[in-house]
């Protein structure tokens, strides 16, 4: 048997470092499953790594994806109950591939309520905004999300108003994004106005940024003194720099996998038992599914605004 994936053998622009593949399929180690995979889609985090910005941890050749969804076609004698059932096959192999052999104890069981679409990207941006969440308590306060037009900014919005907060302002760059956030109940507020965004953080609670660099360097100076100003990405390239004087405002920074480093195998599962009734019930970015063999195509403009989320239909690369 052959198996076909996305793969990238050496670090570089993503549209060129990745090179459909059709592989030999190894035999299954009895301890793991093996995955048959629907469906993943395709988020920043997935091409960043193939970039090399990463390059201190993450070394090639390896098979791109972070997340999706999959059929369970075999799997040790302990764990044959998941034979024929839906999982996220998460932590382990790239997900860009026919087939995925993951532990047991991490794949994820997808309930019969859950739609494979919403399945698909039920990981990667909704853990981190719960997590988040978990760790910055938004009740109460007002909360600042930059990018707000991203996915997880969108699910932060939406989670902390949900939980009480008693105001979101949202920090757009593309007029398209305006609309749906005032939808939400965000006061949104354009990236290239720099006074309303100055007094935007001076009465914040709590800041969730994604850019860094100039605007998130500008929002964590401008922020009163003892809030939390929560760095979780660097979409501008650039980091955020204190400057001086020094900031008032704590400057916590969160990555996913140091909170992943922590969990036992059983707090791990308990985050999806939460996220799943969340996400049934969150508004999510509309999709456009693409085959793998036109892989190309799902990276073109992935990120412009109001463009639907692709996802890679692997069903069909068995």
């Amino acid at each position: 048997m052959e198996n076909t994936a996305l793969i990238y053998r050496r670090f570089g622009p993503p549209s060129e470092a990745l090179k459909l593949e059709r592989v030999p399929l190894s035999p299954r180690p009895p301890h793991l499953l093996r995955v048959k995979m629907q469906m993943a889609p395709v988020n920043p985090s997935d091409l960043i790594p193939i970039t090399g910005a990463y390059a201190h941890r993450v070394s090639p050749p390896l098979v791109a994806g972070y997340e999706g969804v999959g059929e369970v076609i075999a799997a040790p004698a302990s764990h044959a109950h998941l034979i024929g059932k839906r999982v996220l096959p998460l932590r382990g192999p790239g997900t860009w591939q026919a087939y995925v052999d993951c532990d047991p104890d991490l794949a994820i069981p997808v309930p019969p309520s859950i739609d494979s679409t919403i399945a698909a990207r039920g990981y990667i941006n909704p853990l981190a905004a719960q997590l988040m969440l978990d760790a910055w308590p938004v009740k109460g306060t007002h909360v600042l999300l930059t990018a707000a037009g991203s996915t997880c900014a969108s699910l932060l919005a939406q989670w902390a108003l949900a939980a009480g907060a008693s105001r979101v302002t949202g920090i757009y760059r593309a007029p398209e994004h305006k609309s749906a956030l005032t939808r939400r109940g965000v006061e949104a507020i354009q990236l290239c106005d720099a006074d309303q965004l100055t007094a935007a953080a001076a009465s914040a609670d709590v800041t969730f940024d994604a850019l860094g660099g100039e605007p998130g360097s500008l929002i964590l100076k401008a922020m009163p003194a003892d809030t939390d100003f929560v760095s979780y990405g660097l979409l501008t390239g650039r980091p955020v720099l204190p400057g001086n004087p020094r900031p008032r405002a704590h400057h916590r920074r969160f990555h996913m996998r140091d909170s992943l480093a922590a969990m036992t195998p059983q707090q791990w599962h308990t985050c999806f038992d939460t996220l799943w009734p969340r996400l049934n019930s969150t508004a999510l970015p509309a999709i456009r599914e693409v085959r793998l063999a036109d892989w190309q195509d799902a990276l073109a403009g992935y990120d412009q605004p109001r463009r639907p989320k692709p996802i890679l239909i692997l069903g069909d690369a068995a």
